[in-house]
This record gives structure tokens, sequence and C-alpha cells, in this order.
């Protein structure tokens, strides 16, 4: 196995069934005009970026103009996808036939987008796609099954899929910080703050909680209540949330208590936004919606 450069590696080993759900879902632009706790949804402007009966989900950007995501073919076979905004174009950053590609994502150092990788065994580990086209390397060799995750410091907060799930922070080779478990599937750094945040099963029909812990010094917080019946949430800066009801959009700050509706988007052939990405240099927000 080769090292990565700017990753360190560590060995755990966990078995478990995967996460990944197979369902139709395209990818929806909307423009926004704002940033922060003035961010407005230009609800009309919302459009498809993919339309395909596949599965086109779990977008992140990469950079100012580039978005990545995991596409599937007509087979089944997941690679990943990036679209720019530039030249309105999809390139295949990955195209294999012996393994899946999901939930990519540029790693601190931009030498690599790493994605999460089914195996033909089954495995789910993190590999790392060079930038320059080179190989995919894999980071953690025994650490699996990883369902979700984020960096921090060049390492990675880990949800890893068991009875009960954990949060897990692979601070070094066999240093782990176990930071939660019983928590659902985003994990999201803290813009500009060395917090990993998530979220926790929901309990009794109620929203799950959003949680934070500070690698840097082990604080812990609770940033009260996400959106009933939503299990993604993001970060559009270091002091607001974004999360998702139905094809219902809201905000919030932080340290509010209440979240505020931005709008809603109107379909006839999609519905229920899930994951979402956001780019404050391009002012659009893309989501993921289930077909109809």
């Amino acid at each position: 196995m080769k090292k990565s450069i700017c990753l360190t590696l560590v060995t755990f080993l966990l078995g478990v069934p995967s996460i990944f759900a197979q369902t139709a879902t395209d990818l929806w632009v909307i423009n926004t005009k704002g940033k922060g706790g003035k961010l407005e949804l230009l609800t009309e402007s919302a459009r498809t970026l993919t339309d395909r009966p596949q599965y086109d989900n779990q977008p992140n950007f990469i950079n100012e103009y580039q978005l990545a995501f995991s596409a599937a073919d007509e087979n089944g076979n997941h690679d990943i996808i990036v679209y720019n905004f530039e030249s309105d174009k999809f390139t295949n950053f990955s195209k294999t036939s012996d393994r899946n590609e999901f939930s990519p994502s540029i790693t601190d150092c931009g030498m690599y987008i790493a994605a999460l990788v089914m195996e033909e065994d089954k495995k789910q580990r993190i590999w790392l796609y060079p930038t320059s086209f080179e190989p995919a390397e894999l980071l953690y060799d025994d650490i699996e099954p990883v369902g979700y995750y984020d960096w921090y410091d060049n390492k990675a907060a880990m949800f890893i899929l068991g009875e009960p799930t954990k949060l897990i922070y692979a601070r070094g080779r066999n240093d782990l910080i176990e930071i939660d478990s019983m928590i659902d599937r985003t994990v999201k750094k803290r813009p500009n703050t060395s917090e990993i945040t998530y979220i926790s099963q929901p309990v009794n029909g109620k929203a799950g909680i959003i949680k934070s812990y500070d690698i840097e010094n082990g604080n812990r917080e609770v940033y009260l209540a996400g959106v009933l019946g939503s299990k993604d949430f993001i970060w559009l800066d270091k002091n607001h949330l974004m999360m998702a009801s139905g094809n219902e959009i809201f905000i919030r700050k932080y340290n509010s208590s209440e979240w505020k509706s931005l709008g809603e988007i109107s379909s006839g052939t999609h519905e229920n936004i899930t994951r979402m990405a956001y780019s404050a240099d391009l002012n659009v927000l893309v989501v993921t919606m289930n077909r109809k």
C-alpha cells in the first residue's frame, strides 16, 4: 500500500453491512444571493443539473467552480463525476469496473479527491484519487466499514457502521479518538474551526440533535435540534447551518433556537431534498432530489 503524501495512515478493523441504498436521484441547482444569515434562495431559478433514471447524488464542491458527485451508469456501477460550472461540462474523474465510488470530497491538501469505495469484497474504505490522475491509493487500510466522513488537519473523521454506529477521528497510527456513538449519517467540519459536527440518531420521533466535538481541545457543544425528519445538514459559513424537509429548505444560526424557511422547490417530477452543497463563490446551492 502506498502512503499518502499528505495524510496519515492508521489501522483498525470492523465489519458490518453496506449502507449504500439505491434510489433514483438527480441534482438540482438553485441560484442564491446574499451571504450568511442574509442568504436568499432564488427558487424560481431551480433547474435540473442531471436528469436520468439512475443515481446522481452526494454533491461536493472541490473548488470554486467544480462540483464532484457519485453517479451510477446503466449497469449500476458508480463513478466520480466532475461538473465544471464555467464550461458546463461533465467529466468522468474515475471510471472503474471493479469498485463503486461514493461521497467524493477534496482533501485538505488539495492533492486528492477522496471517495468511499465499495470494493469487490464489499469492504467500504476511503481511497484517494490524485488530481494528477495517477493510480488511486487506499488511505486507512483497516478502518472499515466507513459510511461518511469529513476532514480536519489532513485526517478523517469517520462514521463507522455497526451496532451502534460510531464517529471516530484518526489522529494518528493506532491513535483513534472515539467521539460519539448512535449518530446519523452527516459528518461535517465547521468552517474555520477545529470542530467536527454531526447529528444524533432521532429518538421517539423527535428531530436529531446537532452536536460538535473540538479536535484541538476536546470541548463538546450541542447546537440544538435539527429539522424533523432530516438526516443531512451543511454549514454555509462558520455561523449558519442549512437543512431541508420535503422540498423546503431552512437556515439557522448555530446558536439560534429557530429554523427559518428559505423557500420551497416546486417540481412535478422530483421530491424530498436530501444532500446539499453550497458555493459562496458561484452563489449556487446544489441539492439532491428523489425522482417521483
